[in-house]
């Protein structure tokens, strides 16, 4: 019996794992003294990426390796095979990560700052136990408060490779004007922009007089 193509051993790993799996992981996979280099891993995945093109499932390269997943223009009708419904957060816990994911690493106090409310405890939990962030650090400053950063399960639940795929800040202010209702800015860039309004009426009441 003939050894399977090293693209279709792959195939079998990553959907038996049903998680994602990193080149390291791949590579154990085979005896030591047969074990295929980086370059001939890869260059297996990107075959194989290449034939799930145009089909339903894709292979993906996320924060923690490579994964198998449904292509994501197929979600509106495979959701609908689980009757529960994904949990929704509220906008304050997706402002507070969002804050974490551009400022990392960044305190408590420090999210408080920008936000301009308090941070409530059930907010860090729920980011903490899902895994999306982590403390990396202490401030040296009085108190040593906790620094807070983003995980690789954070990565790989929003599908993102690193943290350099994530929209740059004139990206989301392109998504803010084709849905205005999620007002994705900072607080301190609503306040500025509202400054220079009122600045800007002075001026206009000061000509008008």
């Amino acid at each position: 019996m003939s050894e399977p193509e090293l693209k279709h051993i792959l195939e079998g790993a990553l959907l038996a794992a049903g998680e994602p799996l990193s080149v390291d992981r791949l590579r154990s996979l085979f005896a030591e003294e047969r074990q295929p280099d980086t370059r001939q891993l890869r260059g297996a995945l990107a075959e194989l990426q290449h034939d799930y093109e145009g089909r339903g499932v894709e292979l993906r390269e996320v924060g923690s390796g490579y994964r198998i997943q449904v292509s994501e223009s197929l979600a509106p009708w495979v959701s609908r095979l689980w009757e529960e419904r994904p949990g929704r957060y509220s906008r304050a816990l997706l402002e507070t990560l969002a804050i974490i994911a551009y400022r990392q690493p960044i305190t408590r106090g420090e999210i408080e700052d920008i936000r301009g409310v308090s941070v409530s405890t059930s907010i860090m939990r729920t980011l903490l136990d899902r895994g999306w962030v982590r403390t990396v650090g202490h401030r040296d400053m009085p108190g040593r408060p906790a620094m807070f950063g983003t995980t690789r399960a954070f990565l790989d639940y929003f599908n993102l490779k690193s943290l350099d795929e994530l929209p740059t800040l004139m990206e989301l202010r392109d998504l803010d004007k084709d849905h205005p209702e999620l007002d994705l800015r900072f607080p301190e860039e609503i306040a500025a922009e509202e400054a220079d309004d009122d600045s800007g009426a002075s001026r206009a009441a000061d000509e008008d007089a």
